[in-house]
């Protein structure tokens, strides 16, 4: 993230007036590779095609919060990849971890991983690290820790069908290899504030939570979430969950995030019902259907749209609900941006 936008976005969070209208998309492996005109497999092994796609979205966009900004990721992969997982790789598809047996045992015998030394974890420290000079000399600065959350990292190790299930019959066991799982994600977390002292925020990334009903939310969710955020205490507490979002969106302030991206399927009302004042909202227009596949009139029209019924524009930054979708043109994106600009 530029250091403008940077400044920006504390000015949204901490409720001041910005000079225009913000607009912000969470940018990952999703996109990048296919608008950057480079194949998924080449985006992940080759450092220069990541920062080179990065840096022309930001130079392309530059009034436009990338978030987290610079991420350095492997998809689904990194954070399963440090217990052991199996990944598949092909030229033109998304990698993927293979699930772990999901046994009773195997969910009991979890263990936490280095995160200085397994998996994935020390080529995505590497990379940023290489980077980190060239970044900075274009104004930009890492400014958040990323992780996918407990209940996404579990769902990739032992399947979602099975870890669900599992919360159900053996809920002593799941709990168990839960707090292992957030015990692992502070860690990780911890090691990119270490190593890139610019860091101020922390983005979690778990959609598996909008799968759970308000008790199981309380029980499985709630007190890990606290217990990464409140680590921290980041000047951008940023959570992302595009399931459902109504019952995460009660607990945002108590669990200490302030940024929030859900799902489209959610109006912007709603959901500033739900969170209160205190949560910026990220979002809402559909991804995939209008960003990506729609006209730039339609994403025009589905723009208005959100604006009018969200009704007081204050503490939303403009986005879709979800990350920016594979696909999504340029032309797209552009029309996005001026039509939140001049809306009136």
């Amino acid at each position: 993230m530029n250091d403008r936008n940077w400044e920006t976005l504390l000015k949204v969070i901490n409720g001041e007036k910005t000079a225009e209208r913000p607009v912000g998309f969470i940018i990952d492996s999703p996109w990048l590779p296919g608008w950057h005109g480079t194949s998924i497999l080449e985006y992940f092994t080759d450092p220069g095609t990541w920062f080179e796609a990065n840096l022309r979205a930001m130079n392309t966009f530059p009034d436009v919060m990338f978030l987290p900004g610079f991420w350095s990721e492997y998809g689904m992969c990194t954070e399963p990849s440090a217990f052991g997982t199996k990944l598949v790789w092909t030229e033109n598809d998304f990698p993927h971890p293979v699930k772990l047996n999901c046994t009773t045992e195997a969910i009991s015998a979890l263990a936490k991983p280095n995160v200085r030394t397994d998996g994935l974890l020390p080529f995505v420290m590497s990379r940023m690290a290489k980077y980190e000079e060239k970044v900075k000399q274009n104004g930009c600065h890492y400014r958040f820790a990323s992780s996918r959350g407990p209940l996404n990292i579990a769902s990739f190790l032992f399947g979602t069908t099975d870890f669900m299930m599992a919360l159900a019959i053996t809920p002593d066991e799941a709990q168990k290899a839960l707090t292992v799982i957030t015990d692992f994600v502070i860690d990780w977390l911890e090691l990119q504030y270490e190593k890139f002292p610019d860091i101020r925020g922390v983005l979690v990334l778990d959609d598996i939570v909008g799968f759970l009903g308000q008790p199981d939310f309380e029980t499985f969710v709630l007190p890990h979430l606290k217990r990464i955020y409140k680590t921290f205490n980041p000047e951008v507490g940023f959570f992302h969950n595009d399931a459902a979002g109504q019952i995460t969106a009660g607990y945002l302030r108590e669990i200490g995030i302030n940024l929030f991206n859900y799902s489209f399927n959610h109006p912007i009302s709603e959901m500033r019902r739900l969170a209160g004042d205190g949560v910026i909202l990220l979002g809402n227009l559909p991804p995939r259907d209008v960003l990506a596949m729609g006209s730039a009139a339609e994403v025009e029209a589905g723009v208005i749209s959100m604006m009018r019924e969200a009704g007081d524009t204050k503490g939303i930054i403009w986005s879709c609900g979800g990350g920016m979708p594979p696909d999504a043109p340029t032309e797209n994106i552009r029309t996005f941006i001026t039509t939140v600009r001049n809306f009136s």
